[in-house]
C-alpha cells in the first residue's frame, strides 16, 4: 500500500489503534507457528527471556520490564513455577517481594525457544524493505515510552 493509499482509505485503515492491534494478531500467529514445538506463549517467552537478562528480579520489576499488568504476571508466574520453569523465594530487603530466577528447565526451555523467537521476529520483520527495520523498531520503542511516559504522569496526578 502506497503513502497515496493509505491517505484515501477510510479511517479505519488509518488508526493506529487498529492497524497496531491487527499486526498483533498477525506477530501472535506467526509467534504461536514458529513457537509450537516448545510450547511458550509470548508472555511465557517475555518472562523467560527478561528473567535470563536480570536473575533475580522482583515480580514487581518484572511489571515493570515487561509491560504485562501485575495480576496476570502473578498468573504467569505461578504457572511457571508449576511447570518447573521457575524458581522464587523472598528477597532480603524485602520480605514481601519475591525474586525470580530461571530453573535449569526454564533455561533449558529459553534456549530451545530461541531459535524460533528469532525465526518469528524475522518473519516479521520481513515485511518491511532492510532498510526501514530499524527505523521502525526504533518508532515502535518511542511511541511504547513515550505512551509510558504519560501513563505515569498521570498516575503521579
Amino acid at each position: 500500500m502506497t503513502n497515496k493509499n493509505i491517505m484515501t482509505k477510510n479511517r479505519l485503515d488509518r488508526s493506529p489503534i487498529h492497524l497496531l492491534h491487527r499486526v498483533e494478531q498477525y506477530a501472535g500467529d506467526v509467534f504461536h507457528e514458529e513457537m509450537s514445538d516448545a510450547g511458550l506463549t509470548p508472555r511465557q517467552y517475555a518472562v523467560l527471556l527478561t528473567v535470563s537478562q536480570n536473575e533475580g528480579l522482583s515480580q514487581t520489576a518484572l511489571v515493570d520490564k515487561t509491560g504485562i499488568d501485575r495480576s496476570t504476571l502473578a498468573d504467569i508466574i505461578r504457572r511457571m513455577l508449576k511447570k518447573g520453569l521457575l524458581r522464587r523465594k523472598r528477597t532480603r530487603e524485602d520480605a514481601r517481594a519475591y525474586a525470580v530466577r530461571l530453573s535449569a528447565k526454564g533455561k533449558e526451555a529459553l534456549a530451545s525457544a530461541l531459535p524460533a523467537a528469532v525465526t518469528a521476529d524475522q518473519r516479521i520483520l520481513k515485511a518491511l524493505p532492510k532498510k526501514e527495520r530499524d527505523e521502525f523498531l526504533l518508532s515502535l520503542v518511542h511511541i511504547m515510552e513515550t505512551i509510558r511516559k504519560i501513563a505515569d504522569k498521570e498516575q503521579k496526578g
